[in-house]
């Protein structure tokens, strides 16, 4: 199984752990941070292989601080200019229990994503195995 490493100490935003992702990985095009498009990348294909991998997640404490609350309101309160009407009193709640330090942050975003594409996951038939350190 092929193995990619991602270094926590290298980004401390969800754009930068999307171009470090992105250049670790080797992805065949630049993933500009979105949640749906990391989900269609862990699939397969985009640069990763078809059949999974192994990504190791190095100095995964000091994502889950910068990617902690303060980059969680940040990156919710971006999404609530540009999301439809229809979602704004949702992701308003969101908000407001992140600038609370209530619920899942960014890093948890992206350790639930890439986890329901490994074994235990919803698409488990991806074979993305994540291992934190």
């Amino acid at each position: 199984m092929q193995s990619y490493y991602i270094d926590g100490a290298e980004f401390k935003s969800l754009e930068e752990f999307s171009e470090h992702f992105s250049e670790r990985v080797r992805l065949d095009h630049k993933w500009k941070g979105g949640l749906d498009a990391l989900n269609d990348i862990l699939r397969g294909g985009f640069g990763t292989p078809e059949e999974g991998f192994l990504l190791v997640w190095l100095n995964s404490e000091q994502s889950r601080i910068a990617l902690g609350y303060p980059e969680t309101v940040r990156q919710l309160q971006a999404r609530l200019q540009r999301c439809h009407p229809a979602h704004r009193d949702g992701v308003t709640i969101e908000l407001e229990a992140a600038r609370m330090s209530c619920g899942p942050t960014v890093f948890d975003w992206l350790v639930e994503i890439i986890q329901d594409h490994g074994p235990a996951g919803s698409e488990s038939e991806d074979n993305v195995v994540l291992t934190l350190r």
